[in-house]
């Protein structure tokens, strides 16, 4: 699984996806042809420029060498950035596979990446299947704000990340089984590597002990880290190298 930024040539994929993941999740209340009006209204011919926008980020999701995911975010204000996080679509034939909040992790970095202050997501009132998903990985409800839908206008719900006290505990928290394992990786608690993010991964959901590092790249707890805090990927290569501050150097 790769996750990378859109490009033109992404443009049929993103609309397939947003057509079937509202089809799928939203026709309990919007209308098949209120649907088919925002996938124009938003993911028409024009929508392709808004990949050249330094202030827009869409960010794709590649499984074996198809797009079966996306976000779309933009940075708002001038003197200090917020992230808006719009939509997080993941095709229906591709869920409750951990793809969706692995989406929202690395949308989450890359918005913090260009200078977002603070992250807000937004989902619509009536989507109980989105506001828990937020709800889950370490958002909470601030407001509510009117959005147009073609013809229509609809509440949107405003989350934003929960006040925690140390923003390495952010609280997205996935079950995933790797190298025939089951772990519990802690998307908030990440270093960098050379290819992918590394994150923490427990051997209990409560994150009482941890137990190894989840590649980003290629989804592997198989990796060695030295007394120097330098993390390496058996599997891929990926490597992470140990900053000034690390905790090893104490």
């Amino acid at each position: 699984m790769e996750i990378r930024e859109a490009t033109a040539s992404d443009a049929e994929a993103i609309r397939t996806i947003a057509h079937d993941s509202l089809n799928s999740t939203y026709t309990s209340f919007l209308a098949g042809e209120t649907i088919d009006d925002a996938i124009e209204q938003w993911y028409g011919n024009s929508f392709v420029d808004d990949l050249d926008d330094d202030r827009v980020v869409f960010l794709v999701v590649e499984d074996d060498g198809e797009v079966v995911a996306f976000s779309q975010s933009e940075l708002i204000g001038q003197q200090t950035h917020t992230g808006h996080l719009l939509w997080l679509h993941v095709h229906p034939d591709h869920r409750d596979g951990g793809t969706g909040v692995r989406l929202l992790v690395r949308t989450r970095e890359t918005l913090l990446e260009k200078g977002a202050d603070e992250i807000q997501c937004f989902v619509l009132e009536d989507n109980e299947v989105g506001n828990e998903f937020y709800r889950t990985h370490g958002f909470e409800q601030a407001g509510q704000r009117e959005i147009e839908i073609g013809s229509e206008t609809f509440t949107e719900n405003v989350y934003v990340e929960s006040d925690l006290e140390d923003d390495d505990e952010w609280g997205a928290i996935d079950e995933v089984t790797a190298d025939g394992e089951t772990v519990y990786v802690s998307y908030g608690e990440a270093a960098r590597g050379s290819k992918a993010p590394f994150y923490t991964a427990y051997q209990t959901e409560d994150r009482s002990e941890r137990y190894a590092w989840l590649c980003g790249n290629c989804e592997s707890i198989d990796n060695a880290m030295d007394a120097m805090g330098r993390i390496e990927c058996n599997n891929c290569g990926n490597r992470r190298k140990a900053t000034r501050w690390d905790s090893a150097h104490l």
